[in-house]
Formats: structure tokens, C-alpha cells, sequence
């Protein structure tokens, strides 16, 4: 039997529970989706507030093709042959059907976003070129789904061809209002008399996810034998407390623990942190998306405040590979007491985005002619590389000389935060400038 929440999964606009800024009456993508001029976008919201039945309900609704692609799990051949039966189908049906991906944050260029499994090699260039050109040449519509933030996570010419809409955590009414369709609509439920005394709990575990809140409902309610069941606090929380232990690999609470686990570790907590180690371990984690964490935590959270963390967790994902469970939770646990208690610093990630926005405003700035390569004698004779100072040439191997384009001249993108390690580099940098 289906579970209850896709047993509920509602069909058309007008069964869509929440999300009443996108898709209630008058609201801007309900107006898109009822005009049937569809153009490509990406939902951004939590798990659970209904991203992939919107864009089956939209596909339903503009009588479209669907395809459903994740980007976890999706290989080229998957991509390649969405992309050729997309183009078929245009011969059958001039509507361009639509794309659904799921996960789409982790098509991204180089890293990935806290929490998100990583698998960006499945979307390689040019899984992501084929992408690009099929929706520039409209072979489909792309209703991408994401949890995390898309200005970060979604490669920006993808994101530039994309309008996003914010999907919001469903309010109480909303999960009021769901309670009462599974009770009253769904056959097997129906079967039961319940009586609603409390709902606290239920709603509280939910955390305005509709999936979690319909989950929790029909655990408690399908392990009671009584067919009268009186709802309340203490009921949910008893049914549920043997069950808070899964680990969902690849749902919600994968994304939740990994983000306590680096939250932990980025506020200097081992405790906590070897808590949420713990549960990953227990829940049958692959230790090498662990390892792969504390490196980006090592660079990300740590950096120049203590450069020996990078060295250290990229030992431990090798080491983790070679060695495997059980014995690489010792290796875990080693590098997770020693990123958590080592002092933080997040200034190259704040240098680097500074200066991607600063590339991104200014543009392809002109290399000043002093620093640029001469192999060829017209270069030489065009002034390339003519006045260029030669550091080791000079005391202490330094010289004062101009690197940024003229435009931006004297720009600062590192500063160095209030820790001994970049507090000896700035003295350093300070007592050469002089």
C-alpha cells in the first residue's frame, strides 16, 4: 500500500494545500500556470511543502508531457534520453513537455551545499550544456526543486534562464486542514474514529513539512488496535519516540543531521558534534560523504585560523577510503574533536565571494600591462611585462608594485580576522608593505 502522504497527494491547483503567495487566486504563478505560457523556474523551499506535486499538478493541468529527472541519482545516458524523447514528443504534442528536477542544488560547479549529497559528478559540463541548450532552445520547460539556496548552489547560466519562487513551511491552519483530508478522505483512515484531543506534538514534529506530518499521523495511527483512538500529546510522542532514530539517507533527516553536524562543528562544539557523528554512523552513512563535509568544514569554517584542519581532514578521507567501517569512525571522530576545537576563521570564504561579486559587477577588467606574460616580441613590443618588478630580486623578496586592474586599485578582498595565526600574517603583510 502507498504511503498516506502520496495516497493525498492532491491532482489540481484547487487540492493544493498552502502556498497561497504562488499559486492562490490572482497570485503570480497561479497566472502563469492558467495562461499556459510556461516558462522554466526553480521552487526553492524546505522538504515537504509540495514542490514536486506542484509541478506534477502543473504538467497535469497544461495537458504536458512529464519527465522527472534527479539530479543525485540521474546518469548521462538519463539525460540523453529525456532530452531525445522530449524532442520526439514535440511531434505528437506542440506543448513543450516539462522537466522536473529534483535536487537540482547539486548541479554545480565546484563544491557542494551544506547537506547536499554529493553526487555533482553525475551532472557533468556537459550533462549541464545539454541542459542549458535544450531549455534555450525550448525542447522543454525545466521546473527545477531545490532545498537549498539557488543563488548559491545552481550553476548561474542555469539560474539566469530560471525565474525562482520561494515555497514557504506550511502554517498550522494548512497542517489543520491536512489532518482533516487524511481522516475524512483517505479510505483506510477513514476505517478508525479518531478524536483530535491534542495536536501539539504532531504539528511540532512536523515542522511545517506535509510529508513528516501525514507520516507521523499514520505511524500512530496504524500501530493503535483500538479502532476509537484519542489523539493527544502524549500518544503521538510515545508512538513516535521508537521511530526518531531512522536516518533517512536520502530524505529530510539526512539534510537536517549533516547540517546539525557542521553547525556543531562551525560553533566549536565536539560534543554535539560526535553526537550527530554518531547518528550518521549508526543510520549507515557512507563514511566518504562524511569525510567530504569536514574538508569543505576544514576550508570553510576553520581556513587561515588554522591551516593544518585542511591538511588534516583530506588525510582523513583518504584514510577513511582505504580503511572503511568499522574502524573509520575512529578516523571520523579524531578529525570532528579536532575541527570543532580548533579556532575558526571564514575569511578566504569571505575573500572569495567578495571577489567573484566584485568579477561579476566589473567585469573582464584589463590585466595591467606590467604583469602580463611577453612570450612573443610583438607582445614585448606592445609594453607586456615591460616594468615588471621581479620580488626575489628585492629585500625580503618583496616590491611594491600594482596586481589589480586599474578600476580597482587598492581594493581589499582578505581581511584577516582576530586569531594568532592571521594576526602574524597581517604583521608580516604590514611590515613589508612598509
Amino acid at each position: 500500500m502507498k504511503p498516506l502522504a502520496e495516497r493525498l497527494r492532491p491532482t489540481t491547483l484547487d487540492g493544493y494545500i498552502g502556498q497561497k503567495h504562488l499559486v492562490g487566486e490572482g497570485a503570480v504563478l497561479r497566472k502563469m500556470i492558467e495562461s499556459g505560457n510556461l516558462a522554466s523556474f526553480i521552487l526553492w523551499g524546505p522538504p515537504g511543502v509540495g514542490k514536486t506535486t506542484l509541478a506534477q499538478i502543473i504538467a497535469t493541468q497544461s495537458q504536458r508531457s512529464f519527465y522527472s529527472l534527479s539530479a543525485v541519482s540521474s546518469s548521462v545516458k538519463d539525460v540523453r534520453e529525456v532530452i531525445e524523447s522530449a524532442e520526439k514528443n514535440r511531434l505528437f504534442n506542440p506543448k513543450p513537455p516539462i522537466l522536473f528536477i529534483d535536487e537540482i542544488h547539486t548541479i554545480v560547479g565546484a563544491g557542494a551545499a551544506e547537506g547536499a549529497i554529493d553526487e555533482i559528478h553525475r551532472f557533468s559540463k556537459s550533462q549541464q550544456d545539454s541542459l542549458l541548450a535544450a531549455v534555450e532552445k525550448g525542447t522543454f520547460v525545466l521546473i527545477g526543486a531545490t532545498t537549498e539556496n539557488p543563488s548559491f548552489e545552481v550553476i548561474s547560466p542555469l539560474l539566469s534562464r530560471c525565474r525562482v519562487y520561494v515555497l514557504k513551511p506550511l502554517e498550522k491552519e494548512d497542517l489543520l486542514e491536512l489532518i482533516n483530508i487524511a481522516l475524512t478522505q483517505d479510505e483506510e483512515l477513514k476505517k478508525k474514529s479518531v478524536e483530535l484531543a491534542e495536536i501539539d506534538s504532531l504539528l511540532l514534529y512536523s515542522g511545517g513539512d506535509a510529508r513528516k506530518l501525514l507520516s507521523a499521523l499514520e505511524l500512530v495511527l496504524s500501530t493503535e488496535v483500538d479502532e476509537k483512538i484519542i489523539l493527544t500529546n502524549e500518544l503521538v510522542k510515545s508512538k513516535l519516540q521508537a521511530n526518531l532514530l531512522a536516518y533517512d539517507k536520502l530524505g529530510e533527516m539526512h539534510y537536517d543531521i549533516i547540517s546539525a553536524f557542521i553547525k556543531s562543528i562551525r560553533g566549536s562544539d565536539p560534543d554535539a558534534a560526535i553526537y550527530w557523528l554518531a547518528r550518521m554512523i549508526d543510520g549507515g552513512e557512507d563514511p566518504k560523504f562524511i569525510a567530504r563535509r569536514l574538508i569543505i568544514s576544514a576550508a570553510e569554517d576553520i581556513g587561515l585560523a588554522n591551516p593544518n584542519a585542511l591538511l588534516l581532514a583530506n588525510t582523513c578521507f583518504d584514510a577513511v577510503h582505504k580503511i572503511g567501517f568499522p574502524e573509520a569512525r575512529i578516523i571520523l571522530a579524531e578529525t570532528t574533536v579536532y575541527l570543532a576545537t580548533s579556532p575558526k576563521s571564514n575569511s578566504a570564504y569571505l575573500a572569495i565571494d567578495d571577489a567573484l561579486a566584485e568579477v561579476k559587477k566589473s567585469g573582464n577588467l584589463p590585466v595591467p600591462l606590467d604583469i602580463r606574460n611577453a612570450p612573443t616580441k610583438l607582445m614585448k613590443s606592445l609594453g607586456y611585462g615591460k616594468n615588471y618588478k621581479y620580488p626575489h630580486d628585492y629585500p625580503n623578496h618583496y616590491v611594491s608594485q600594482q596586481y589589480l586592474p586599474d578600476d580597482i586599485k587598492g581594493y581589499t578582498f582578505w581581511t584577516p580576522q582576530d586569531n594568532d595565526t592571521e594576526q602574524k600574517i597581517k604583521q608580516r603583510i604590514d611590515r613589508l608593505k612598509k
